[in-house]
């Protein structure tokens, strides 16, 4: 697939994000566009990651809200948030908000507080932190705000789980409404909301929202869902409005480098083209930020590789569809555990 070629930088506005690629030739699967998370760059400033991620031909960042990266929870965000954009543009590169961050709430839990916490000021706490996130991506002019359920606490009962994360999604969807930004939960191995199944069940629980839809981590489907990851990738192509991309192994939950795990990228990448996506897939190697500037320049050109490789293949028989499914929403046994 040969890319189109870059067009100049846009403006942003709160209400208008930044304008997809030209259009490709009649019978062409439109480009990808692939950005790099934050979270792996943890040890760069900001600005100096921004750059070298412009200087490697990224097309956009996926940006962590975190104390080293635009702290959410800081004075002055709303010009900070400002300085970030004008950098965005100056640099041409799009962004996805990402609220990943492990202890921007609490030093003393990773990811706490969570939208499931038996505590209700806790769970504002995060409500706050997302709709938060909305206007700083509302400022960006992003193209989504991505969120996670969090872990179901000990003690807590399923149904009781599900209610709090549907009450607790309710004022930020709202906001993401106002804003027109949509909110893009994440399917996470260990978590509430673990699968594509999940996923629909919050949506259906919540009255099918306009602003709610879908982050789709490539390497979570290789993880956990029954489908391929290709087949994942066509199953939520309605609701996708975010892709976080690594590979990984069948079962793990261990954000891996391209090429030592599992995962066939060509057909994944040809069934994203097919559906139109315009988003940002964003490498999510938040373990490697020790070397955040080598694998960011490794990621791209076997991303771009990839691509090449599923437009000139010819058509193959389709894949087998089905995996074996770990238990539903298991925890790895490896490192990484439940959550990045």
């Amino acid at each position: 697939m040969q890319s189109t070629a870059p067009t100049a930088p846009t403006v942003r506005t709160a209400a208008s994000p930044r304008t997809a690629p030209t259009a490709t030739p009649p019978g062409a699967l439109p480009s990808l566009r692939f950005g790099y998370g934050t979270n792996g760059l943890a040890d760069l400033r900001l600005d100096d990651a921004l750059s070298l991620l412009a200087d490697l031909g990224y097309d956009g960042v996926g940006l962590t809200l975190d104390h080293m990266h635009l702290d959410p929870l800081a004075p002055d965000l709303a010009a900070r948030t400002r300085r970030v954009a004008r950098r965005l543009d100056a640099l041409g590169l799009g962004v996805t908000v990402e609220t990943g961050a492990r202890y921007v709430l609490d030093p003393r839990r990773k990811h706490g507080p969570s939208l499931l916490d038996p505590d209700p000021d806790d769970r504002g706490r995060r409500t706050d932190l997302l709709a938060r996130a909305v206007q700083v991506a509302a400022d960006l002019g992003a193209h989504a705000v991505h969120c996670f359920s969090g872990i179901v606490p000990e003690g807590t009962g399923t149904d009781t789980a599900w209610k709090r994360l549907a009450e607790s999604l309710a004022p930020v969807l709202d906001a993401a409404a106002s804003a027109g930004i949509p909110l893009a939960v994440e399917p996470e191995p260990g978590h509430l909301l673990a699968t594509l199944a999940d996923f629909h069940h919050l949506r259906r629980a919540l009255g099918d929202p306009g602003p709610l839809g879908l982050t789709l981590d490539i390497g979570h489907c290789q993880c956990l869902e029954p489908l391929s990851p290709a087949d994942c990738v066509r199953a939520a192509a309605p609701w996708l409005r975010h892709v976080q991309i690594e590979d990984m192994r069948r079962g793990i939950h261990e954000h891996l480098p391209f090429g030592e795990g599992e995962i066939d990228f060509p057909p994944v990448l040809a069934a994203l083209a097919a559906t139109g996506y315009q988003g940002l897939t964003v490498v999510e190697l938040p373990r490697h930020s020790h070397a955040g500037p080598h694998f960011a320049a490794h990621s791209l050109p076997f991303l771009r590789h990839a691509e090449r490789t599923a437009a000139t293949a010819p058509p193959s028989p389709a894949q087998a569809s089905q995996q074996t499914a770990p238990p539903h929403g298991a925890p790895s046994t490896a490192p990484e555990g439940s959550s990045r």
